[in-house]
């Protein structure tokens, strides 16, 4: 039997989960930066939705951004090990979280709009 997250479970674990760290390495640096960026100027307004019903996404495709720190990411784990393979698999999962955040929050303004 396959579970989703719904909506809101899966937005009280982003807003519970803590960051994850840089990691070692030039990419895995960038790709945080890249996971920093996308969260305080995008994925941000779902908290703005959640506690007063403001349903303004980004004007940015923000799933694509995530897509591709998303496939940045999986590119860093083809090669890693150690500490550099758990930081980017700490950053994978956080990423996808972003994502379904986002999109299920896209999916629910949508159609109550």
């Amino acid at each position: 039997m396959e579970t989703t997250l719904g909506f809101m479970d899966a937005y009280t674990l982003w807003r519970w989960l803590p960051f994850p760290p840089n990691g070692p390495g030039k990419e895995l640096i960038l790709t945080h930066s890249e996971l920093v960026s996308a969260e305080t100027l995008h994925v941000t307004v779902v908290i703005r939705f959640v506690e007063q019903g403001i349903f303004k996404p980004s004007v940015v495709d923000v799933l694509g951004v995530l897509r591709e720190t998303m496939l940045a990411i999986e590119r860093i784990e083809d090669g890693a090990t150690g500490e550099e393979l758990q930081s980017a698999r700490k950053q994978h999962a956080y990423a996808v979280l972003l994502y379904q955040v986002y999109r299920q929050f896209l999916e629910l303004g949508e159609r109550n709009s």
